[in-house]
């Protein structure tokens, strides 16, 4: 079976990205503490009938980081190089927290590219979706220890306290904090500023792929009420809890997320068309 390998997609700023096995384009996109290795496990559940890729978006892991002020839209921009250097028409496009709000800002921009969505533990926007409460400490716990000094991995604890569900284990516990840890300060700082003001609520209806939206149970940022919510807004869309997760489904209960995962892409496989197994960037 096809090895994970890493490429580089070229271009300002340069992209990084876990890819392996052919077929169609899957695409996964980390939440705003993550980064590819978070998908690792769906990559290896689906690298038999798909390619499947993770990227680092941009100022998140091996990405490079980038001048000036974050528009949230740069986020959709360098998703369509991604699928642009893989010479592929339509991709299958899986979201968790932010990557969710990046999936749906690109199926707003670019809808004939996306073969269907998965929407996981995501909002469309957080000043409906969330409680002023619930704002105000998504900012305390992220923005203003780091703003006062403090370095990502000094709030790594707090954070994955926040975020993990009950039943995680250990292994599940790491994987977030180490995540968090290598955040790239700055990049993330501009990254939460454009965040906040993320806004596609008045699109959700307009989306016609089919939707799959996954929600962990013990989720306490995006509850499974947000993800029923949409289920009710997008037309044909399935809903789906996956039990004793918390916010990073994909990490916390891999086999019921990617038996969900697989069930729903498989009946809609031949919607994104075969890619190119490597871009035209470099390999390691």
């Amino acid at each position: 079976m096809t090895e994970i390998s890493t490429v580089f997609v070229e271009g300002t700023p340069r992209l990084a990205l876990d890819r392996a096995g052919s077929g169609p384009l899957v695409f996964f996109m980390h939440g705003i503490g993550g980064n590819r290795t978070n998908w690792t496990s769906q990559i290896e559940s689906l690298r038999g009938s798909f390619h499947a890729i993770a990227w680092d978006a941009r100022g998140y892991g091996d990405s490079d980081d980038y001048d000036g002020p974050l528009d949230f839209g740069d986020f959709a921009r360098d998703a369509l190089r991604v699928l642009d250097r893989f010479e592929v028409e339509t991709a299958h496009f899986v979201g968790l927290s932010m990557g969710g709000r990046i999936a749906q800002d690109f199926c707003a921009r670019y809808p004939e590219r996306v073969a269907t969505l998965v929407l996981c533990d995501t909002v469309s926007d957080f000043r409906e979706s969330m409680t002023p409460e619930k704002r105000a400490e998504f900012i305390r716990l992220r923005q203003a220890p780091l703003k006062a000094g403090k370095e990502p991995r000094d709030i790594a604890d707090a954070l994955v306290d926040s975020l993990i569900g009950p039943g995680a284990d250990e292994s599940a516990r790491r994987r977030l904090w180490d995540s968090i840890a290598a955040l790239h300060k700055d990049s993330y700082l501009k990254t939460i500023e454009a965040s906040l003001s993320f806004d596609r609520s008045a699109e959700i209806d307009r989306i016609s792929v089919p939707t799959l939206l996954l929600y962990g149970e013990h989720d306490r940022l995006t509850p499974p009420s947000i993800g029923e919510a949409l289920h009710q807004r997008i037309a044909g869309s399935e809903f789906a809890v996956i039990e004793s997760a918390g916010h990073l489904s994909n990490i916390e209960r891999p086999k019921a997320f990617n038996a969900a995962l697989l069930a729903f892409l498989s009946k809609h496989r031949d919607r994104a068309a075969a890619s190119r197994a490597e871009p035209a960037g470099k390999t390691e």
